[in-house]
């Protein structure tokens, strides 16, 4: 995609090369058009954030946030962004020559959408002079509410209509019919992704019951150091059994009856067992081996499937079946799942390690071979040394499992 502009920083371009082809995008309103396709999904409420390169500013890194609620949070959240995305893009090799900041909110009752801009228009200037103190320019700053979209870099002598100026209809712009042409997904609402990986507002007395049980049983085997790597075989055993079933039942390609008929596939005692299991970071790592061309869309659904089950006081126990979710999205390429899983559980969980490196991750641009290998190796390793220990004479020594000692009443790992 190519995109050019005048405004008061200078002349911009920005492309993106595809087998059909280069599309130009000839000022803000395509960019505007252009959001959800590059973020995968529409966004309703959220800042982004998309580096530019080159003299025709390919388009690079991004990143995304929710809006913070208090104005007084903006400096530091902008500052925080803007770290976050020239950081990034300097350690894939290549500094920002410029940035396009997205500022995305629907109006609340009773409120018009150029109000919402105008309240929203400090945090664009504190997005600017953050950018700009990190020596890269924002050349275009756009604000997106309820189908409209105002530019905040437009010169005072070509001022924005105070309502602002319509998006072009869902999938009849220059930019979807090239993503059409490109094989690009018509990008989906967030709300329907998210909807994949939470429990619905209904409560499920039976899988809370079952969560309950398995605490009762599991908790003082987690504690100990007797049973944690017997109830580690345990939950990955479950775990593959319940893959083989995900395996054999083909993906659905209508999601609602697809996602009823994988949650049907797993008792509610089953779900719970796999679930305390897998808040033990050894099980969880052992699981998160399942990336294989063979395994990865199984795998997924199980995890979707599992995070389902967490709900009311169980709701941070979704942080390691999402976070598993996540890294098997971004594994298979399919990065706004990953992105969307990932925040979800830190969301849960700010300071769960697990989704927070692959978050970074992701949201850097690196590439999933370097944790696929990883895993490749840690699990030869697992099966060369289990064949040792097989062969040991009676009586050899050999270590002892890593004891984990999981935070509260519940078993949770923070890691």
């Amino acid at each position: 995609m190519t995109h050019s502009n005048e405004n008061a920083y200078g002349k911009s371009s920005t492309t993106a090369q595809s087998p059909v082809g280069t599309v130009t995008l000839r000022g803000p309103a395509d960019l505007a058009d252009a959001l959800p396709y590059l973020m995968g999904f529409h966004i309703k409420d959220g800042v982004v954030l998309v580096a530019l390169h080159g003299e025709f500013g390919r388009f690079g890194g991004r990143v995304h946030a929710s809006l913070p609620e208090d104005p007084d949070h903006w400096p530091a959240a902008a500052t925080q962004l803007a770290e976050r995305l020239v950081g990034g893009s300097e350690r894939r090799g290549g500094r920002p020559d410029g940035i396009v900041a997205f500022l995305c909110r629907d109006p609340v009752e009773g409120e018009r959408p150029g109000e919402v801009m105008e309240r929203l228009r400090p945090l664009a200037q504190r997005l600017r002079v953050a950018c700009g103190a990190l020596d890269v320019p924002v050349v275009e700053a756009l604000c997106l509410s309820a189908g409209r979209w105002w530019s905040y870099c437009r010169p005072d002598s070509a001022p924005m209509p105070a309502d602002g100026i319509a998006l072009p209809a869902p999938g009849s712009s220059e930019v979807a019919a090239a993503a059409t042409l490109m094989g690009i997904p018509a990008p989906a609402s967030l709300a329907a992704i998210e909807a994949r990986l939470r429990p619905s507002t209904e409560r499920h007395h039976g899988h809370e019951v079952a969560l309950d049980a398995a605490c009762a049983e599991l908790v003082p085997r987690m504690l100990g150091d007797d049973g944690a790597e017997e109830l580690r075989r345990r939950t990955v055993g479950l775990a593959r059994a319940a893959l083989r079933r995900y395996q054999e039942a083909p993906r659905l390609e209508d999601r609602a009856r697809g996602d009823a008929r994988d949650d049907a596939l797993l008792t509610d005692a089953e779900a719970a067992a796999i679930i305390l299991g897998l808040q033990d970071r050894t099980a969880r790592d052992r699981a998160a081996e399942w990336m294989e061309p063979g395994q990865a869309d199984a795998a997924l659904r199980l995890w979707r499937a599992l995070a389902r089950r967490c709900a009311g006081p169980y709701a941070e126990h979704a942080a390691a079946p999402l976070s598993l979710a996540g890294w098997v999205a971004w594994s298979s390429g399919d990065e706004t799942e990953a992105r969307v899983a990932l925040r979800m559980a830190l969301d849960l969980e700010p300071q769960y390690t697990f989704a927070r490196l692959l978050h970074t991750s992701v949201c850097e641009g690196l590439d999933p071979e370097l944790l696929r290998s990883c895993l490749r190796h840690e699990r030869r390793e697992r099966v060369r040394g289990a064949v040792t220990a097989r062969r040991a004479p009676v009586g050899s020594a050999g270590r002892g499992p890593r004891r984990h000692s999981p935070g509260g009443r519940r078993a949770r790992t923070r890691r």
